[in-house]
């Protein structure tokens, strides 16, 4: 397995890069954002050890860049900072898991393995079909580059159909994971909330991004070519090692 360490203490990063390759990991280690970028855009990496407070540009953002350009290697992002806001910033970005410093070695190697297990997932951080593009963090859609008002029952529809590509959701399916429990599944909600989304979401004379398939239910079509709009920001968008405790840096 090979894995890229980004740490700017060199310190931390030498006792990363020892651990790690006693318990057989390939290791390469880069100490700020942009290399961070260009080595995880040019090598396939099982996994990123990334720190977020870096010189040239942060965690975040090399994360946000990363899924952008569609590079799925999890990310374990570490810092000291352990304010929950900076956690929720990390996974929204496109992080995998979260590490605060100082920690403990036989635990990073832990979550490394679960990680690694887990594999090169497609997570995109913004979902896109066509014109339309969602973002879940931000609880924000955009048509055409233009931001599209929804409710909060229409944006849940929407983000299902999105996590679903090119797959056929029964009524009753969308339902159960846009409605709850006590909602009457027989009645005809599901049919008026994809009018609404049409409505907003389509491009007419295009075809409608929501197809319906007759007597089962409805599929989110996305179109051969992807749209080139540029994306969107999301900032407001017991193991091997007997090393000890790592870390209380940045």
């Amino acid at each position: 397995m090979r894995v890229l360490v980004v740490e700017d203490e060199v310190r931390t990063a030498a006792v990363l890069r020892r651990g790690l390759v006693e318990e057989g990991y390939a290791v390469d280690v880069v100490g700020d954002g942009i290399d961070a970028v260009w080595r995880a855009t040019e090598i396939a990496y099982d996994a990123i050890v990334l720190d977020l407070m870096l010189p040239g540009i942060d965690g975040f953002e090399v994360c946000r860049r990363l899924r952008a350009d569609h590079r799925w290697a999890p990310v374990l992002m570490l810092t000291a900072r352990v304010d929950v806001d900076d956690r929720i910033r990390g996974l929204d970005a496109g992080a995998d898991d979260y590490l605060p410093k100082p920690f403990s070695f036989g635990e990073l190697t832990a979550r490394l393995r679960a990680l690694v297990r887990r594999g090169a997932v497609h997570r995109p951080v913004v979902l896109r079909a066509g014109a339309v593009e969602l973002d879940p963090a931000g609880h924000r859609v955009w048509r055409g580059g233009a931001p599209v008002d929804l409710s909060a029952k229409e944006f849940a529809l929407l983000h299902l159909l999105l996590r679903h590509p090119d797959q056929v959701l029964t009524r009753t399916y969308i339902t159960e994971h846009v409605w709850d429990d006590a909602f009457d599944a027989t009645s005809n909600i599901v049919d008026q909330y994809v009018r609404y989304l049409r409505r907003k979401i389509d491009l007419p004379p295009a075809p409608s991004l929501i197809e319906t398939v007759r007597g089962v239910g409805y599929r989110l079509c996305v179109p051969l070519e992807p749209h080139s709009t540029e994306p969107h920001s999301t900032e407001p968008r017991p193991t091997g090692s007997t090393l000890p405790a790592v870390g209380g840096g940045t």
